[in-house]
């Protein structure tokens, strides 16, 4: 049975017992701060099961979509080396809503599994368990369903705790919980491991299947259960391992679904299709959590969601380079998993292109910083096992040497020695019983054996894979400072350190890195300046917001705040925050900021700063008391600034034709995913994959200038969710909706969901200009703009410099300017190039008198010195003083904007002895840089100028062992 005929299955079993079918939730929880991700079936009803939502049916079924990466439930780095892990996943679940409770739910999953209609598990194979408890749960298995006694297992409270159990779930400390009854499936006794709750529980053998979840009591916070007066039921089936059963597999990468997606990772990576490759369960699983979540509004940043995102792409990426892949890939996989997965979550046919290009941007910005990450990682390595070779090997002569054999069973010994400038390892093979004469292997050129001699690689391999089994017994430890620095200028998430360091049996010092990030945090508050007003505790009555209709209101103040406490009285000069009966100030919500204004009291009078919703309903005006005092029950007058309220209704009015236009010119991918509107602009962020071009920009302006042109009224109306979407109306991604919700309509132009002040018709937006756009996060842009007499004023300062500029390079219209200005530039440009010509001429006169004073090394004669010129006159003075020698040696250096240059320079006759590149190198090394090039000409670069006297003067001797 295919997966896809599986999940149709299950949905229809239960529509046939009643069950009202109800699409999978967004992957971004709405309204619930408590989860980073949606991460069971349960997650939308949550609201349902505690009351707070009523729902027309009281039974349903549904294939929830799931993520377990980052936060408590994270499955991140288990996801490819074990057989169920996995950071997507689907739930198919069942639920009661005071309907139903264990009778039936029992049944109903013994139904669908035992049954010749539907799945026909044989029965033998199945196991249930339940709360040690629940007798009621008990007795229904055992005289009910048949189930003999033994294969019903009791579970109690194995956790340390009074219903701390795997069979009792609990919401939180308090609040709804119950007893649960899990199924098991046996796959077969060659596979090992034991019933649950028995010493060997953790195998694989028994394995669960479902899960039915009986809510059933009211926890209090003095722990008594009380009973729930309509107890409910939540049941989960995870899709993947009951497809496994079906298909008769043991790992769910063996199921249909997923053995498409490997073999289109070995297709695009180039790698051999094999079960056993870790990287590629990698790749395969996260393809399906990087489409789902991109498709459900999330992209790559460096906080919350998008963060969580970026780490698991990146890690897919870092698995395909370890699978030979250097190149982009990982997008070409989004087709395949459409395919797959496309027909049940129509979202990823219509959002196919838009995943693509987040997961190519993503991947082009990671695979710039890969290799550099990966070259830091490995020295960091390499340094490691430098020092373990060192301390494992016995100086030669000193000690008894290590004895040793290469793969091909030629025994040797190893032992170490000092040589000037490095290190040794003296290798002595045993050949006919005795031990021959020995060859020299630098230390580090055996760790790195691809560069080592055909005659001497045996050797190093062997040594390479003594080192390994030592590192694996001895745990060596990468700095928090290196895990730091590959996050920080890499990229390179710490779990994707962990993971490289984890293949190679290596720790991490992650309390090392805690520390280096508490410190940048701490640099970047010392660096932010934020204020944050404490939570207030209020228990009144809600607040009459009358601002739609006023801009004045006559009310009453019912409570007052000094810092985070209640008080009974505000005096002049005393911040605080007011709440009123009833109140025209707006409290800032959706993008609109909140109102300001003043609260009058005979002659008291308090200034309104800002005004924020204290609670759902309760709006907080936030101030200070300018003269006289405030008290709990003074009846006062609430006035609103209205010339600030006008100016944020014109930006917050205009943003609804910004969006439709910006949708109609850009493409419908384009979504909201962030705006703010103030008396000066309004700005807007939307999923856009690449920057907006001016020709764009400009149509844009020219759609919302002829709507405000237009001045056709702007309709405001409330009405229930269902005839809002049968309207049109867009509703923004994130935002969760009661039954009734305000409808905000202009016109042809514009028709949203939206509880923000407007103007009564698109004429009083005036002017509109966008004046700023660009990218905030991976495929994200942000639009600022402004309208009415903000905007006159932009277009009076743009004139003005236009004026200026028209002066300034002496043209005589506006036309004239760029000829003007192109003319300039190439006038420049051209004096530039003549002035390098000459600086180049004078530095390669000065250089000629270097090779005057050349070092006579009797082969060669040595030119090393420090000069005043740029990289490019430093190349042609070298080659200038190599092609007037036949047997120089040069290095120049020189600092510039405090960094260094070297060129190295060897005439021809003398490259089979001393190579250029080879100079370059020893040379950068001491300077804090690296470099290289051709045995006649090469080039590096440094940091260090304080060491350049001392590496100038290393040189000769350098050059005179090279030359012996």
């Amino acid at each position: 049975m295919k997966t896809s005929e599986l999940r149709q299955k299950f949905l229809k079993f239960f529509e046939s017992k009643g069950h009202t079918i109800v699409r999978s939730s967004s992957l971004v929880p709405h309204d619930d701060p408590t989860l980073l991700f949606t991460n069971a079936g349960m997650n939308q009803f949550k609201d349902v099961f505690l009351g707070f939502d009523k729902r027309p049916y009281t039974r349903a079924t549904t294939a929830q979509k799931c993520v377990r990466a980052g936060g408590k439930h994270n499955d991140l780095e288990n996801v490819g080396y074990t057989a169920r892990h996995h950071t997507f996943f689907e739930m198919m679940g069942n639920f009661s809503f005071g309907d139903y409770f264990k009778r039936d739910a029992i049944h109903f999953a013994w139904e669908f599994l035992t049954s010749p209609e539907w799945l026909n598990i044989p029965k033998e194979k199945l196991l249930a368990t339940v709360y040690a408890e629940d007798d009621e749960a008990y007795n229904i298995w055992l005289n009910e369903i048949g189930m003999p006694a033994e294969r019903i297992v009791r579970i109690g409270d194995n956790k340390g705790a009074k219903y701390a159990s795997d069979n009792f779930w609990q919401m939180g400390d308090t609040g709804p919980c119950g007893p649960c009854s899990e199924i098991f499936y046996d796959h077969g006794e060659e596979i090992w491991g034991g019933i649950p709750g028995s010493p060997e529980e953790d195998g694989d053998r028994w394995i669960e299947i479902w899960n039915c979840v009986f809510m059933q009591f009211n926890r209090d916070e003095q722990g008594n259960m009380n009973p729930l007066p309509k107890p409910s039921v939540d049941t989960g089936m995870g899709l993947e391992r009951m497809a496994a059963v079906m298909q008769h597999v043991h790992s769910n990468y063996e199921i249909d679904l997923f053995q498409d997606l490997l073999k289109a990772v070995a297709r695009e990576t180039g790698a051999p299709f094999s079960m056993d490759e870790p990287s590629l369960k990698v790749v395969a699983d996260h393809i399906r959590s990087c489409s789902f979540l991109i498709a459900d509004g999330v992209m790559p940043s460096n906080e919350g969601r998008g963060y969580v995102l970026r780490r698991i792409i990146r890690r897919a990426v870092r698995h395909g380079y370890k699978l030979g892949q250097k190149q982009a890939f990982f997008y070409k996989l989004v087709p395949d998993l459409v395919k797959a997965m496309g027909d049940a979550y129509p979202e990823l046919k219509e959002k196919q292109t838009q995943i693509m290009e987040a997961l190519r941007a993503e991947e082009s910005r990671f695979g710039e910083t890969l290799e550099k990450g990966m070259g830091l990682f490995n020295q960091v390595l390499n340094g490691m096992k430098f020092l373990k070779l060192e301390s494992l090997l016995p100086k030669d002569g000193a000690g008894k040497p290590l004895a040793l054999k290469t793969a091909d069973g030629v025994e040797f010994t190893a032992a170490s020695r000092a040589a000037p400038g490095k290190k040794q390892i003296v290798i002595r093979p045993q050949v006919s019983g005795s031990l021959n004469e020995g060859m020299y292997i630098d230390l580090q050129a055996a760790l790195e054996t691809a560069h080592i001699p055909d005659a001497e690689k045996p050797f190093a391999e062997a040594l390479n894979a003594y080192l390994m089994d030592n590192i694996a017994n001895s745990k060596l430890v990468i700095g928090g400072e290196h895990i730091f620095k590959l996050y920080d200028t890499y990229g390179f998430p710490y779990d994707l350190t962990a993971d490289m360091a984890r293949e190679l049996g290596i720790d991490l010092d992650e309390d090392g890195f805690n520390r280096e990030m508490e410190a940048q945090r701490a640099r970047a508050r010392a660096a932010q300046n934020f204020k944050a007003n404490s939570q207030l505790e209020y228990t009144g009555a809600d607040t009459e917001f009358t601002g739609y209709e006023k801009r004045s209101q006559d009310t009453k103040i019912i409570a007052l705040y000094k810092g985070s406490e209640a008080v009974d009285e505000l005096q002049a000069g005393e911040a605080g925050v007011v709440v009123l009966e009833q109140t025209p100030f707006y409290a800032e919500s959706g993008g609109q900021v909140g109102d300001v204004g003043f609260i009058f009291a005979g002659e008291n009078r308090f200034r309104v700063e800002d005004t924020q919703k204290i609670k759902a309903a309760v709006h907080g005006q936030f101030g200070a008391v300018v003269s006289g005092r405030l008290k709990v029950g003074d009846a006062v007058s609430a006035e609103i600034d209205n010339d600030i309220r006008d100016s944020i209704m014109r930006n917050h009015s205009v943003t609804h034709l910004m969006h439709k236009a910006l949708r109609d010119v850009l493409g419908t991918h384009v979504e909201q995913k962030g705006s703010l509107q103030n008396a000066e602009l309004t700005r807007f962020d939307i999923s856009h994959p690449q920057g907006i071009s001016a020709e764009e920009i400009a149509e844009v302006e020219r759609r919302v200038n002829a709507a405000i042109i237009a001045n056709v009224p702007v309709k405001v109306e409330t009405m229930s969710i269902e005839d809002a979407q049968k309207s049109g109306a867009m509703m923004l991604f994130g935002e969760k909706y009661g039954d009734f919700v305000r409808v905000i309509t202009m016109g042809e132009y514009s028709t949203e969901l939206c509880g923000g002040t407007h103007v009564a018709r698109t004429g009083d937006i005036g002017f509109f200009k966008i004046i700023s756009e660009g990218g905030i996060a991976a495929g994200i842009r942000r639009v600022e703009a402004i309208t009415g007499l903000a905007a006159l004023v932009w277009a009076q300062n743009q004139e003005s410099l236009m004026k200026n500029i028209i002066a300034e390079v002496k043209a005589q219209t506006e036309k004239d300017v760029l000829a003007k200005i192109q003319a300039n530039a190439a006038n420049t440009k051209a004096l530039e190039k003549e002035l390098a010509k000459a600086k180049a001429e004078l530095a390669v006169h000065a250089g000629a008198k270097l090779l005057d004073n050349a070092k006579d090394l009797g082969a060669a004669k040595l030119v090393a010195a420090q000069i005043e010129a740029d990289a490019a006159a430093l190349r042609e003075i070298v080659t200038d003083l190599t092609g007037k020698s036949d047997n120089a040696v040069i290095l120049l250096a020189a600092v510039n904007d405090g960094k260094v240059s070297l060129c190295a320079g060897v005439s021809k006759t003398l490259t089979g002895k001393v190579k250029a590149g080879d100079l370059v190198k020893f040379a950068a090394e001491q300077v804090g840089g690296k470099g290289g090039g051709r045995p006649d000409l090469a080039q590096a670069g440094g940091t260090d100028a304080a060491k350049l006297p001392e590496m100038l003067g290393s040189v000769e001797g350098w050059v005179g062992r090279k030359l012996v």
